[in-house]
């Protein structure tokens, strides 16, 4: 659910961290990864022990995300008399998928019916599940829950830009390969000019010169040019056949000083960094397979459109006051021991809320970031019939970001849908300040730059921008540096008889595997006060 660009100025976090990976390479982004926090492996090993008799106590959890799930499946299994009190209809939060019948209302009452034909869907949320992210991969293997290879990267995919090339799409393995090429070159001559005397030996400066030639596909005199070798990873004009039109023509390489100027490289390094790096998985059939799976295991403590507007501690419990999400009724008080919060602090912090100042200070300090995805229904998968393009992401500078083609029924007669646009920062809220319909429209103008036959092909869609999620009002919590070190110990500790959990609460903000992590690591924490007072 991340962002892997941004159009603004300054840049995002993600559109940095692919800008020292395509300058310095993986080794120097890995780095910097790790120094911002977002690099390091999940340290899930194994399900948590909670080990000791609760003597019947109770938790109130609210919020049926995943963080909430996993928190009412190991309490529940634990001995504890839990409760869930879940605003939507459905268990699992940002682990949505929309199918066709499915009603999304936004802030201010506007409505959209997906109109999607049976068997296609979307993931407004999660979309992905990265190799590393060992929580989240164990609890489908405990649950049963079915995955399936998501293809991050296709070389066969596209990266656009307005005033590159003329605006015309450009096939990532060209684009690619042209760069790495032409990069193996100048550094090629540079080494057997003795430029780099000083920096590499003799003996290092040939081996140099061995990989460059390997890595760049670099022609016997070093240089990066028209040949069999370098088409065959660029591509062939015509590819090799068979009969009497077998023989393959090459393909013109693109100048590297044109690949530099175009900025289409800025693209290259996404399917490098740790989090997007093969192999990445999704469920079959749709991501919330997960929340459903976690519902059939605790069901039955889940109350939905149960709406909490005020959470109360005192000396012996806590108490939860809560009106009907769909509007009507009185409101009523749900008291337990103890409450595991997982709501996200965009709302939590406009609740009536009773915790320390230092607890109260760290919900206000982290804004949420705004996102927005819009799902499209074509007539027929035509990436795939016209332009083989099976799974993965094409990169435009556009405002819709990228378009992701579905990784699962390759080949299918029929429909599709694919992911028409994934939007952070400003142009999100340029998108979700448009009526429903308007933002689907542009998603359709907007991609047909690089899809043409999205003019005819269109159907129907949906948009998701998450800041106007009621129940969200944010995609998640955007931490920095200084925010973590004045609040982060503060908003994940046992304040009285109250503990947040969530994306926010963890250093893998945006992801099921922060979610689930912090989770654990709460119930965990309060176990031990349980058992040991």
């Amino acid at each position: 659910m991340t962002e892997e660009a941004e159009p603004s100025a300054a840049p995002s976090r993600r559109a940095l961290l692919a800008r020292i990976g395509a300058v310095a390479g993986g080794a120097a982004m890995y780095q910097a990864m790790t120094a911002l926090g977002v690099a390091a492996e999940s340290p899930y090993t194994g399900p948590i022990r909670l080990d000791g008799d609760p003597r019947g106590a109770s938790v109130l959890i609210l919020g049926a995300g995943l963080a909430g799930l996993v928190a009412a499946l190991e309490l529940k299994r634990a001995g504890y008399r839990v409760q869930v009190l879940e605003y939507n209809d459905r268990a699992g939060g940002r682990c949505w998928t929309v199918r066709g019948g499915d009603r999304i209302t936004e802030l201010g009452g506007e409505t959209q019916d997906c109109r999607f034909d049976e068997g296609h869907y979307i993931n407004p949320g999660p979309w992905r599940i990265p190799y590393h992210h060992h929580a989240v991969l164990d609890y489908c293997k405990r649950l049963g829950v079915t995955l399936e290879p998501f293809v991050q990267v296709n070389h066969n995919a596209l990266v656009h830009g307005r005033t590159a090339f003329g605006g015309r799409p450009q096939r990532y393995r060209t684009v690619m390969s042209d760069y790495q090429g032409g990069i193996a070159e100048l550094l090629a001559k540079a080494t057997r000019q003795n430029r780099l005397d000083g920096m590499v030996s003799r003996e290092d400066a040939e081996i140099l010169l061995e990989s460059l030639r390997s890595w760049g596909a670099l022609n016997r005199d070093l240089t990066y040019a028209k040949s069999v070798l370098t088409s065959d990873r660029r591509g062939f004009e015509r590819d090799p056949g068979g009969g009497l039109t077998a023989r393959p023509v090459p393909s013109d390489p693109v100048a590297l000083k044109d690949v530099l100027s175009s900025r289409l490289w800025s693209y290259l390094a996404t399917g490098a960094i740790y989090e997007f790096q093969t192999t990445m998985f999704q469920p079959v059939g749709g991501m919330d397979m997960i929340a459903r799976a976690f519902a059939r295991e605790v069901g039955d403590v889940i109350r939905y459109n149960a709406k909490v507007t005020a959470i109360r501690q005192d000396a012996t419990g806590v108490t939860a006051t809560v009106a009907d999400a769909r509007g009507g009724g009185q409101p009523e008080q749900v008291r337990a021991d103890w409450c595991l919060c997982t709501i996200p602090l965009a709302v939590l912090a406009q609740m009536e809320l009773n915790v320390s100042a230092k607890m109260q200070a760290a919900i206000e300090a982290v804004p949420y970031s705004a996102s927005v995805k819009v799902g499209l229904q074509f007539k027929r998968r035509f990436w795939e019939q016209d332009e083989h393009i099976y799974g993965g992401i094409s990169y435009t500078d556009l405002p819709i970001r990228m378009i992701s083609y579905p990784s699962t029924g390759y080949g299918a007669a029929g429909k599709g849908v694919l992911l028409g646009a994934y939007a952070f920062g400003p142009y999100a809220y340029e998108f979700t300040a448009l009526p429903a319909a308007e933002r689907v429209r542009r998603a359709v103008e907007w991609g047909a730059a690089l899809h043409p036959q999205y003019r005819e092909e269109f159907e129907s869609g949906v948009s998701v921008g998450w800041h106007r999620v009621p129940s969200n009002l944010g995609c998640h919590g955007m931490w920095t540096d200084a925010r973590r070190e004045e609040h982060y110990d503060a908003l994940c500790a046992l304040d009285g008889r109250i503990l947040l959990a969530g994306e926010h609460a963890s250093y893998i903000p945006a992801w099921q595997e922060g979610a689930i992590l912090s989770s654990l690591d709460a119930i965990g924490r309060l176990h031990r006060r349980v058992v040991n007072a």
